[in-house]
């Protein structure tokens, strides 16, 4: 193999290739994904992060930087290229924006790993390692959406109060003069 062929932008091997497209095609249909650095976790701590994550349906993907900058150039990510800096793993999220940045947060917090999250994508945003703890914060997707549809549904409720007061006051009314005639009658 020439210098060229192992430094320079001449053809990859048929295998890498084909990773470089999977990981491509990950990243183009993700809604978000965190980068960090897993330095220091054992294997038995790394498959623990990666069963957690999946749980949530959140991939973890332990990246050669050469061919991840591919993947994402290809992908159309080249801003996201310079944070793939020494060895890097990747979370991805296909469904909710906010659970690998959630997860990978209170894994670092828990392991005293404050420098574990090194930054990400989310919704084709390129975001820092303060912007990914800010993601973090969010609310699970479920949660969210039990929000909304609460927020939604208020003024529903209160529209159907309004409407149901007046029949209300009137069998009130009502009631209170069959009470006062009966009391009337019976005295």
């Amino acid at each position: 193999m020439t210098d060229q062929g192992r430094h320079g932008a001449a053809a990859i091997p048929e295998a890498k290739q084909r990773v470089v497209a999977e990981l491509a095609e990950k990243l183009g249909r993700m809604r978000s994904a965190v980068l960090s650095d897993y330095r220091g976790l054992s294997v038995a701590q790394l498959e623990a992060l990666r069963a957690s994550l999946r749980e949530v349906g959140v991939e973890y993907v332990v990246l050669k930087n050469t061919l991840a900058r591919r993947a994402g150039a290809e992908a159309g990510l080249s801003e996201l290229t310079s944070q793939f800096v020494g060895p890097t793993a990747i979370a991805i999220s296909y469904l909710d924006i906010s659970a690998p940045a959630r997860l990978l947060t209170e894994y670092a917090k828990a392991n005293r790993r404050t420098d574990m999250v090194r930054g990400g994508i989310a919704e084709g945003r390129v975001l820092g390692p303060a912007e990914v703890r800010q993601l973090a914060d969010l609310p699970p997707r479920d949660v969210l959406m039990a929000q909304l549809l609460s927020v939604l549904e208020a003024p529903t409720a209160q529209l159907a109060g309004l409407f149901d007061a007046p029949v209300r006051d009137l069998l009130g009314l009502l009631d209170a003069q069959a009470e006062s005639v009966g009391g009337a009658s019976a005295a």
